[in-house]
């Protein structure tokens, strides 16, 4: 099913901030198989201190993160991402804190562990046409 949703090269960016390795990887290696252009980081700080600020493509965000959670990061700098799509992961959510996240601007969100298909449709409906 991979091939449905091939890229076009120059498409939109996908980045990814997830402090699980492997997870991080996993997302990535699909992404890429599927000819996104990926960039992964393991926490918000490392996100920002690269990110450069244009919202074409779209955000992977875990919500348990060290230091700054997901969630934190985008009530205090959502407006610095300037309309990028956001995904928000979680392996432990509840309902009160989707409703937080999605106040300050979450798009979508994924319960860990999904399906490959599940995080590739929620991209490909994210990334600007």
């Amino acid at each position: 099913m991979l091939e449905a949703v091939l890229a076009e090269p120059g498409d939109s960016i996908v980045y990814i901030v997830d402090d699980d390795e492997p997870v991080r990887d996993s997302m990535k290696a699909l992404l890429e198989a599927c000819a996104f252009e990926v960039r992964d980081y393991a926490s918000c700080q490392s996100f920002m201190d690269q990110y450069n600020g244009k919202p074409s493509g779209c955000l992977v965000l875990d919500l348990h993160l060290p230091v700054m959670s997901g969630l934190e990061f985008i009530e205090r700098f959502g407006a610095n991402l300037h309309g990028l799509p956001v995904i928000m992961v979680s392996g432990r959510g509840d309902p009160a804190t989707f409703a937080r996240a999605r106040e300050a601007g979450v798009t979508a969100f994924l319960e860990k562990p999904f399906e490959e298909d599940q995080l590739l449709d929620a991209v490909q409906r994210l990334l600007p046409a």
